[in-house]
């Protein structure tokens, strides 16, 4: 058993940091009430939610009003998607070929209500097909969906250009931001987001949180039904403890933005630069626009899983692709969109940081790896 596992999975979730344990803590113990109460912990736990709410909205430059806590990033996506689904007469989703399961699986449930999902390719790098996305936009399209970054190869999208082609067509544009949040200069004022989605777990804070944004004036339902809460867009008892870990974390995240970034972006390059040196091996995804702590690699005569496994032995936490897939023997739906074959998709690993981890991390791994191939090779 090894003593300490250094931790390269990230992209599946993030250690709390200890001042968001702090922070949410009390919501637990002490400072329990339900923010609908009236009295004093009910008080309590209603200005812990305000006060969170507007972390998050500094955080995306918008109000606080438009931001609506969730459970998490899918829950995020379903609401934009199907909450919007035939408003203004417009019953068509456009989305990508590598968007997360949590877009895809939605689509595939309007599909299942008599609506319609278009989905576009990607180039060999993961980026979107301009022309093809805009050759499918039409008058008919609710909203169209496009991933800040995407989760396996890291490739960073155009929001920008992407908000700009859904609203030319007259549609909304929503974003999946679960990994671009707090990595990725984004501003849903600039950059023409109706939707915008996020999930805790990913940037340090607990599992079982996230916020939607909802630009004001956008037509959209609740998905679910209860009391109300969260503006009557998602019915519930807030999850206060999370919440206040979700503002805290976005808190710390945002202070320390660009430096964190600019330290990843070594670490991240370093990591290709040398893992490209052994022999067999290829980058899965672009070079540049690139998630700045997202690497991602195949190599010839090498089962993923094993890799995977083997460096766990060795006391480093990997994985292959999503870790929402993590169970499945087919290749990434991801890494398929982008050309390649189920051989070299199921060669693959991905390595994934975050503010936490050292340059002695980094030294163990590319240690540890060429051999860890060669024993996978000589299987």
């Amino acid at each position: 058993m090894v003593s300490r596992m250094r931790y390269f999975d990230n992209a599946a979730t993030t250690q709390v940091l200890p001042e968001v344990a702090e922070a949410a803590y009390p919501y637990f113990c002490d400072n329990y009430g339900n923010p609908s109460s009236l009295h004093e912990l009910g008080f309590e736990a209603a200005d812990a939610l305000r006060t969170a709410r507007a972390a998050v909205a500094r955080g995306l430059n918008c109000y606080s009003s438009e931001i609506t806590f969730t459970a998490g990033g899918t829950e995020s996506d379903n609401i934009a998607l199907l909450g919007t689904l035939g408003k203004r007469g417009r019953n068509r989703i456009v989305t990508t070929a590598i968007e997360h399961s949590a877009i895809l699986e939605t689509c595939a449930e309007a599909r299942r209500r008599g609506c319609e999902a278009t989905i576009v390719p990607v180039d060999g790098e993961g980026f979107v097909d301009v022309s093809a996305l805009d050759s499918v936009m039409g008058d008919d399209v609710s909203v169209l969906s496009v991933m800040s970054a995407n989760n396996v190869i890291g490739t960073e999208q155009d929001l920008r250009e992407m908000s700009r082609i859904a609203h030319e067509h007259g549609a909304l544009f929503h974003t999946d931001a679960v990994q671009g949040f707090t990595k990725m200069d984004i501003d849903v004022r600039r950059d023409g987001i109706d939707m915008l989605s996020i999930s805790g777990h990913k940037i340090h804070a607990p599992k079982g949180i996230g916020a939607l944004f909802v630009k004001t004036g956008t037509e959209i339902s609740p998905i679910v039904f209860g009391g109300g809460q969260e503006r009557g867009l998602r019915s519930s008892t807030e999850n206060v403890p999370g919440i206040v870990g979700l503002g805290k974390a976005t808190e710390i995240a945002m202070a320390s933005m660009s430096e964190d970034v600019a330290r990843m972006v070594g670490m991240r390059d370093r990591i290709i630069d040398a893992v490209l040196e052994i022999e067999g091996s290829a980058l899965n995804g672009p070079r540049t626009r690139r998630l700045c702590n997202n690497t991602h690699f195949r190599f010839e005569g090498v089962k993923g899983t094993d890799l995977v496994l083997k460096l766990n032995r060795l006391g480093f936490a990997t994985s292959t692709a999503s870790a929402c897939s993590a169970g499945d023997t087919e290749p990434s739906h991801v890494l398929s969109a982008i050309g390649l074959n189920a051989e070299q998709a199921l060669s693959s690993l991905r390595v994934t940081i975050s503010q936490l981890n050292t340059d002695e991390d980094i030294d163990a791994l590319l240690e540890a790896l060429p051999g860890a191939i060669a024993e996978c090779r000589s299987q």
